[in-house]
């Protein structure tokens, strides 16, 4: 079990900082986010989904993306990430693909979920056959698509990710 410090505690202060004052300037839900290399805080966000009308600006997107364009990279490998409450499925994926040691949440979902800020919706859909879902997925095959993942793959110069 990962043990919680002083280090550990100030960095989650920050974060739920950024939480509170996002939500007080009306920007979007009380959700914030940092991303830390070694003991400096090279990215960081707040939910402000109202603020740009977009609905993937969360906290730990924003915050994401405000530490790669800091870092010049798109792995956050050598990072970690604080924020104020356990990342929902679409900040999850973004997790994921970022690829950091380790992510620290303070709220939980069920926490999330009591103030109306509930994901179970979207785990539920996930799991369901495209033709059952509220918003349908359909299927819509194409050669050029194809065509242009077989040139990906054929490609000498890619980076992979």
């Amino acid at each position: 079990m990962y043990q919680i410090g002083e280090r550990e505690k100030k960095f989650m202060a920050m974060a739920i900082e950024l939480s509170q004052r996002g939500m007080r300037n009306g920007d979007g839900g009380p959700f914030g986010s940092i991303v830390v290399k070694g003991d400096e805080v090279v990215g960081e966000g707040w939910n402000q989904v109202l603020t740009h009308n977009d609905p993937t600006a969360h906290a730990e997107v924003v915050a994401i993306r405000n530490a790669c364009r800091n870092l010049g990279t798109f792995q956050l490998d050598d990072c970690e990430i604080y924020t104020s409450c356990e990342p929902c499925p679409m900040c999850l994926g973004a997790i994921y693909w970022a690829r950091p040691q380790r992510v620290f949440f303070a709220n939980t979902k069920e926490e999330a979920a009591a103030i109306h800020f509930d994901d179970s919706f979207i785990y539920t859909e996930i799991e369901l056959p495209h033709g059952q879902k509220k918003i349908p997925f359909i299927a819509f095959p194409h050669e050029a698509a194809r065509e242009v993942f077989r040139e990906w793959d054929r490609k000498e110069n890619k980076k992979l990710y």
